[in-house]
């Protein structure tokens, strides 16, 4: 199932097909297609439900999940930045409600 359009094949001065070097009418070297873009989107958008989820059950694994997830969105320049550091922040404080907890508990779990 492909979700978005595909990417049109250019051809170069020769017409041999190779995108490399590829030139329009005008001479003029065309710029790649930016490609990923709705991966690091997604990737911002889990960052931050992994986050808030991991605030509630299994801090232990989400809150180091939502943290690369939003730090590689983050770092790939996603187009939801907010969302992403929201991730960063809510994957942080899931280690840290943790480690309160722990503390209290004197566990390696904690529980209401």
């Amino acid at each position: 199932m492909q979700l978005t359009a595909p990417a049109r094949r250019t051809t170069d001065a020769k017409g041999t097909g190779d995108a490399k070097g590829a030139t329009d009418a005008k001479g003029a070297t065309r710029a790649a297609r930016r490609t990923g873009i709705h991966d690091t989107d997604g990737m911002a958008v889990a960052a931050f439900v992994l986050g808030l989820l991991g605030l509630l059950v299994l801090n232990v694994f989400l809150g180091p999940i939502a943290i690369a997830l939003a730090s590689i969105a983050l770092w790939r320049g996603t187009a939801r930045r907010g969302r992403a550091l929201l991730g960063l922040g809510l994957g942080v404080a899931d280690l840290l409600v943790l480690a309160v907890f722990m503390s209290a508990d004197n566990t390696m779990s904690w529980s209401l």
